[in-house]
């Protein structure tokens, strides 16, 4: 959008920020940040002093809560004077407690998160955007979520396809804070992806809060699938990468489908949270432990090495030594190429938070460390199976040693021997050193 140059502002009034939690909370915050840019900001370094701070929160964990009420302080404290900002989950869980710090100037919730630029700009005016009607009305129609996240440079493009989530599993606190599901038209990611590819891009991430509703707003099944097959009909030399489907949603029929997509890459993060028939019951998760293997056969059978990540919870309420023995033989099964481990933190407002049978702090902290051991083997392993292999892989850059940096389509990360063009794709025959 060609924004009317009416505004008093210049790189010396500077913005700076802090993202925690996901992926999705870091590609908005860059699409702020490049908004900002826009219009004449600078951005604050770490450290920096900076006229407004941005504060894109998390509260997933009762840690994630802490940590955003920490960030928080901490901006105030480098510039007492500087304008506060919170959004994210944070603000959608603990509204009223966030509009009550004395540090905070400016709360928005997720529903909401585009007004972030415009009320931020106004705060800062040294003029008033009322007196500046035009400018007011273009700051108020950006739209960060059709802005693009690239953090590799110009190789690799993070868009945002959907927010929200209505699944409402019992330990999630995430559908209160994020909201009802909200789809992107679909004609518009077309277009920003041709954009994109017209750019040079060579790899366009996929990613939302969950990713497999998208559509279902719209009243439409598999619309996911649709969408990447669009995508992939658009003409160039580019890839797609799928951050993350939920098999809350998807389950072995549409992996076969998606697999045949052609410029998917065999990569996908697939949440399990936990190995234990029961305890995925008591999660209201909608699938049984064989019914999530059925789903990684299924994307094995396209590529014996299709790269699949996972989330899993240690210590959900009433979780047993045989139930935690699940999640185990469960990495060992589908041979998960990375596994989040988290501990499981109680959130109020939710159904877990009301079940009997909480695990002590020190039984979750030993089968964490217990789970993310065995999981780092496995991936160790997973990565192994690779050597040997041809490869597609895009070249990120060359790092500090002077070696290039590379990502498989399957998504291994690679520091490469020779001499590399960066953002091009090299079919690399993988060795032990490369990894």
């Amino acid at each position: 959008m060609d924004i009317p140059v009416v505004f008093l502002y210049n790189s010396v009034m500077k913005i700076g920020y802090a993202t925690l939690g996901c992926k999705v909370n870091q590609q908005e915050t860059a699409a702020i940040i490049e908004r900002f840019s826009e219009l004449g900001f600078g951005v604050a370094a770490d450290g920096e002093a900076a006229d407004g701070y941005i504060i894109n929160s998390c509260s997933v964990t009762s840690m994630a809560d802490s940590k955003t009420r920490q960030r928080i302080r901490q901006a105030k404290r480098q510039n007492p004077d500087a304008v506060v900002a919170v959004i994210g989950c944070y603000v959608g869980v603990h509204e009223a407690e966030a509009e009550a710090m004395p540090e905070v100037d400016i709360v928005i919730n997720s529903e909401n998160k585009d007004e972030i630029v415009w009320r931020m700009a106004e705060a800062l005016s040294p003029v008033g955007l009322t007196e500046t009607g035009s400018f007011t009305d273009a700051l108020q129609a950006l739209d960060i979520s059709s802005v693009v996240s690239a953090p590799e440079g110009r190789t690799r493009a993070y868009i945002k396809v959907e927010d929200g989530c209505d699944r409402f599993c019992s330990y999630c606190i995430i559908p209160i804070a994020r909201g009802q599901v909200r789809s992107r038209p679909k004609a518009e990611i077309i277009g920003e992806v041709e954009n994109l590819v017209r750019k040079g891009y060579k790899e366009i991430v996929i990613t939302g809060i969950n990713t497999a509703l998208y559509g279902r707003d719209f009243g439409a099944e598999d619309e996911i699938l649709a969408l990447i097959s669009d995508i992939s009909e658009i003409d160039g030399d580019f890839r797609i990468r799928l951050g993350s489907l939920e098999p809350t949603v998807i389950n072995a029929e549409l992996a076969r489908r998606l697999v045949k997509i052609p410029k998917l890459c065999p990569h996908l993060h697939l949440s399990l949270q936990s190995g234990s028939d029961r305890v995925l019951k008591e999660m209201g998760r909608k699938y049984s432990r064989q019914e999530y293997l059925d789903i990684v056969s299924v994307l094995r059978e396209s590529d014996l090495n299709f790269a699949i990540s996972t989330d899993i919870i240690v210590g959900f309420p009433g979780e047993t030594d045989e139930d935690f023995q699940d999640s185990i033989d469960m990495v060992r099964q589908a041979k998960f190429s990375k596994v989040h481990v988290f501990k499981y933190s109680m959130r109020p407002g939710t159904k877990a938070a009301e079940l009997t049978g909480q695990v002590p702090e020190e039984v979750k902290k030993k089968r964490s460390l217990t789970l993310t051991a065995r999981a780092e083997e496995i991936a160790n392993e997973f990565n192994l199976l690779s050597v040997g292999q041809a490869r597609q892989t895009l070249i990120l850059g060359v790092g500090n040693d002077g070696r290039a940096r590379g990502i498989t389509d399957n998504g291994i990360e690679l520091v490469l021997l020779g001499e590399y063009k960066e953002n091009t794709f090299a079919d690399i025959i993988i060795e032990k050193e490369d990894l």
